[in-house]
């Protein structure tokens, strides 16, 4: 909730000493003494004596306007905001044009009551006056345009039906701070559960522990602990889990050879437990407050909140990405388009790695802090951050959210009605405007194609019109399990490989695609490298009735490369195949073209032509009938085999 202080200190910013600039007649020196008296208790935080003398100024003068602003300062201390503002109207009914700072007290009352209409009237009355205290026009003004905010959002909501994720990962304490996989099947939770044997007087009577949920057939099954590896006894929370749920970044805070008071650690998945967690170190974690990650699902660019220097207010959004050798770089400050003068955390970046959600009372919003969104234009600039509405925002303060693949549903925690006790986590369909761009991905198990046993492989998603590597990871080590997040405006070379095993490949093209979000369940069995065994290189490509290779082909070939220096005795034969349509004769030449212009690219690229060999061999072994297109298409391939 926004602090109560915070609306008192504009109070007392603009506050002055009515009783001083008013000449009193001697019948009601008595009145203004206790005035005097309770101001003087007021500024030595005596403000049990204080209202007791300006309620007997009060009753000796009901008509002491001052007395009455002062009153309502003092009740307001107390939360009894109602009553405060029935002592400013009636203050300014006495004689408020005389006093013109009295319509900015009473707008702040009046804005912090959620009186928006209210509120606007009295800022834009105050700017009625001629003579005003110097700066304050420009606070006025800004308070307009925070009432016109509230105001306009309040008569436009936005659509929003919050659903509890229910009692298998909700409970009687408090649950936030969700974390899901890209396939929205995991979902990493913080859960603020009582210490076992504390005193009742101890201050530390909480502890924070993640917890796993899954979910079968479309329902969350009950939750279990993350495990002691990674839950202690000290606090653990504010975590993010990469895309394919292999690693969890998180934050620890007070921990023994810790860079700072918060910092940011990691921990891998291994089978189905998870590795000890390892700090991850400097230049991320400093002797300042880092918290709050947030991995980008290439695993590339990791994002966190940190009050470390160089800063653009309290609390800023920086970004650190790992570069060549795999080390992370220094942070930079994501700038000026998204943090302010004040704070900005929480924030989330989706699978899309381009709409960042967040959480800021920097902008203008509903509440404290409110939800936010931004995307970086084709120039990386990051746009004006959007308030995500009402009543997803609140006069509350909203600190967290996390957008699905697909970006039609958010999750969020909230102290609702309907929570089984305390915070609860919920989702929503999130409107159309807030949505980033829909991601789907690749979900499978990489395994030993003999033994069937999962196996540790390395894999690389490829744009192939520009054959940047958007993507490399390896699949669990234990269950050799793998998930590889994609935006769905591109078109996709899927590489799987291992040493000692051929290679997979496959492409994707989800370009001007249907129902493209629709993700991909792909097992990938690899063979152990044997004479005989053969693979389809699915990312050759050729001109129709042509023998010049694609520029997307440069992937696959330069996999290729890499296959037979990692494995530097194989031998191979590279072999073209056509469908049956056309002449026997032309495709044969044809057939034995394109093998011949896949050799020549490896002999060009330093791979020793004693080591290959090419041969076409037309429609003569087909894998597929040659009654379809499809059929057809299959049997238009080329191949690798192992020929020593």
């Amino acid at each position: 909730m926004k602090k109560v202080s915070a609306i008192f200190l504009i109070v007392l910013m603009y506050s002055v000493s009515f009783a001083q600039q008013t000449n009193y007649t001697s019948k009601i020196k008595e009145a203004v003494n206790l005035y005097e008296r309770a101001e003087r208790a007021y500024s030595a935080d005596n403000l049990y004596a204080a209202k007791i003398d300006i309620t007997n100024a009060i009753k000796i003068d009901t008509t002491f306007m001052e007395a009455y602003m002062l009153l309502g300062e003092l009740l307001g201390r107390d939360g009894k905001y109602e009553e405060t503002l029935s002592l400013y109207l009636k203050a300014i009914k006495i004689n408020g044009d005389a006093y013109p700072l009295s319509y900015v007290l009473l707008g702040s009352v009046q804005f912090y009551l959620q009186k928006y209409e209210d509120a606007k009237a009295s800022y834009t009355k105050y700017l009625t006056f001629q003579y005003i205290k110097p700066g304050s026009k420009e606070v006025a003004e800004f308070e307009i345009k925070r009432c016109d905010f509230r105001i306009n959002t309040i008569k436009n909501p936005v659509p929003f039906i919050p659903k509890n994720l229910g009692p298998n990962v909700n409970s009687a304490y408090d649950e936030y701070l969700p974390a899901l996989t890209a396939d929205e099947q995991t979902l990493v939770i913080t859960v603020r559960l009582p210490r076992e044997n504390v005193s009742p007087n101890s201050k530390n009577k909480f502890n924070e522990d993640f917890f796993v949920c899954r979910k079968t057939d479309g329902k969350w099954q009950i939750r279990e602990t993350i495990g002691d590896e990674i839950n202690t006894p000290n606090n653990e929370g504010a975590q993010s889990v990469s895309a394919d749920g292999q690693t969890l970044y998180y934050t620890a805070c007070e921990k023994s050879g810790g860079y700072g008071g918060c910092d940011i650690f990691y921990s891998k998945r291994v089978g189905d437990t998870w590795s000890k967690p390892i700090n991850i170190g400097s230049p991320i974690n400093t002797e300042s407050w880092e918290s709050q990650p947030s991995i980008s699902s290439d695993g590339k660019t990791l994002y966190f909140a940190s009050d470390r220097p160089g800063g653009y207010g309290e609390l800023d959004i920086w970004k650190s990405s790992l570069d060549v050798t795999g080390k992370w770089t220094n942070p930079i400050n994501i700038g000026p388009q998204i943090n302010t003068s004040a704070t900005e955390m929480s924030p989330f970046i989706h699978p899309d790695n381009t709409t960042l959600y967040f959480a800021s009372d920097g902008w203008i919003g509903m509440g404290g802090l409110d939800l936010f969104m931004s995307q970086t234009d084709e120039k990386g600039a990051w746009t004006e951050p959007m308030n995500l509405g009402y009543p997803i925002n609140s006069s509350q303060e909203e600190t967290s959210l996390i957008v699905n693949a697909t970006g039609d549903k958010a999750y969020f925690s909230s102290k609702r009605d309907d929570t089984y006790g305390g915070m609860d986590l919920y989702e929503f369909e999130l409107y159309k405007e807030a949505r980033p761009i829909p991601v789907t991905y690749v979900k499978g198990k990489v395994f030993d194609a003999a033994t069937k046993a999962g196996i540790e492989a390395k894999f690389e998603l490829i744009d192939l019109e520009t054959t940047d590597i958007e993507m490399e990871a390896v699949s669990n080590s234990g269950t050799g399990e793998f998930l590889v997040s994609l935006p769905t405006n591109r078109n996709y070379a899927l590489n799987v490989s291992k040493k000692g095993y051929l290679f997979y490949s496959e492409n994707f093209s989800l370009k001007n695609r249907a129902n493209s979000s629709k993700p991909y369940q792909i097992d990938i069995p690899l063979q152990a490298i044997k004479v005989g065994d053969k693979i389809i290189l699915n990312n050759i490509f050729f001109e129709t009735n042509s023998y010049v290779l694609k520029n997307e082909s440069k992937v696959e070939l330069n996999k290729i490369i890499g296959f037979m220096k990692e494995n530097n005795t194989v031998k191979i034969e590279l072999s073209g195949h056509t469908d049956n349509t056309g002449s026997k004769d032309l495709n044969k030449k044809l057939s034995e073209n394109r093998a011949k212009a896949v050799y020549d690219y490896l002999v060009n690229n330093s791979i020793s032509s004693g080591r290959l060999r090419f041969k076409g061999y037309a429609d003569m072994q087909p894998v597929a009938q040659n009654t379809t297109t499809e059929g057809k298409a299959k049997n238009r391939r080329t191949e690798l085999k192992i020929i020593e």
